[in-house]
């Protein structure tokens, strides 16, 4: 097995056990919203803050997108720059199993046979805006459908997380900067939710 392929594979056992050896509650549940249309929740999500674990400390330009497979899986491609803008362009497709009675609690597989708690914390009505958590409140993903973002509306979704009881200063600003990129920033935007996008 060539060394890149290997060191791969150990990245994804890495990130697997990391989110697993995290999977202790808080007594007080993740708050949720009333409702989570997943096939409105596909498509792409720019990263703006999140808490950085071993393989993405240093991550720019990062995007989480869903695709709702005919199975009920949701195939995710999460897409990040290494270090820089221009560094080396990371991917990792782990797989999301939504609980059928209640969306808003997924199980997110990097690699089998290991499972993670992913939470809908935050959802705007108008699907613009999310918060991913975590049950232990030791990790976060604030995102949104525009690659560009407001500090005052960067805030306002922190403040929704100090209200969950999350310590917000584990949250990092995420770098995102597409001036350069637009043809790229363009395919995002295009491919939406009609496929997964680690095959673009």
């Amino acid at each position: 097995m060539p060394r890149r392929k290997i060191l791969f594979t150990l990245s994804l056992v890495v990130v697997s056990l990391w989110f697993v050896s995290a999977c202790a509650s808080s007594n007080t549940p993740l708050p949720t919203p009333k409702e989570v249309n997943l096939e409105k929740f596909m498509g792409a999500w720019f990263v703006h803050g999140y808490t950085p674990i071993l393989v993405d400390k240093k991550a720019h330009n990062a995007v989480e997108h869903y695709y709702l497979n005919e199975k009920g899986r949701v195939e995710t491609t999460y897409r990040f720059r290494d270090g820089s803008f221009d560094g080396e362009l990371k991917t990792f497709t782990p797989k999301g199993f939504p609980d059928e009675a209640d969306p808003a609690n997924w199980q997110m597989q990097f690699i089998w046979p290991f499972k993670s708690d992913y939470v809908v914390i935050h959802l705007s009505e108008d699907y613009q805006s999310t918060i991913i958590g975590h049950p232990s409140r030791k990790y976060a993903w604030v995102m949104t459908r525009d690659h560009e973002i407001t500090e005052q509306a960067y805030e306002s979704l922190l403040d929704i997380l100090k209200n969950a009881d999350y310590d917000t200063s584990i949250i990092k600003r995420l770098p995102q900067d597409w001036s350069d990129v637009q043809d790229r920033l363009k395919t995002l935007k295009e491919v939406g939710a009609s496929g997964p996008l680690a095959e673009r």
